[in-house]
């Protein structure tokens, strides 16, 4: 073997070592942004699940308004577990949430005139005679067991 031969045979055997060490570097970054990933996913569940869990507690005693609460917590159950918020068991949070989707928030409610808002006004109080004990029943089923069955399944 001539000295050329084995200065490309060592100069190849150090190059692939290099692309390799290169290699385990890059992969090296790739598994901590994955578990950087997961931790990220992991703290926003249980932030939602906290979140949540008061919501549901909130409507329970009455400190929140149903129609109100109804919608924030379907809002939050669709970014938690789109399987829980599809149970059946909360269902009733969808059909609130449905029921009052025309009706304009924040600075579109306040101009709206009176006799418009009353007509809203009038039709949230109709749905929360009417679907107050499942709305309550649901966020009851929830606290118990939907959310600490949701936390094992993750």
């Amino acid at each position: 073997m001539s000295a050329l031969s084995l200065f490309l045979l060592l100069a190849g055997a150090v190059l692939i070592t290099a692309l390799a060490l290169y290699a385990l570097h890059l992969w090296r970054r790739v598994w901590a942004q994955q578990r950087a990933q997961k931790q990220q996913a992991e703290e926003r569940r249980e932030r939602l699940s906290g979140d949540l869990q008061i919501l549901a507690g909130s409507l329970l005693d009455g400190q929140l308004p149903l129609i109100e609460g109804a919608i924030r917590i379907k809002v939050l159950l669709d970014n938690y577990d789109s399987a829980l918020s599809q149970d059946a068991r909360c269902q009733v949070f969808h059909l609130l949430f449905d029921a009052t989707a025309q009706v304009p928030t924040h600075a579109h409610w306040k101009a709206l005139d009176k006799s418009e808002r009353r007509k809203h006004e009038k039709h949230f109080n109709e749905l929360e005679l009417q679907h107050k004990a499942a709305a309550r029943t649901a966020a009851r089923w929830l606290l118990d067991e939907g959310l600490a069955r949701a936390s094992k399944a993750a």
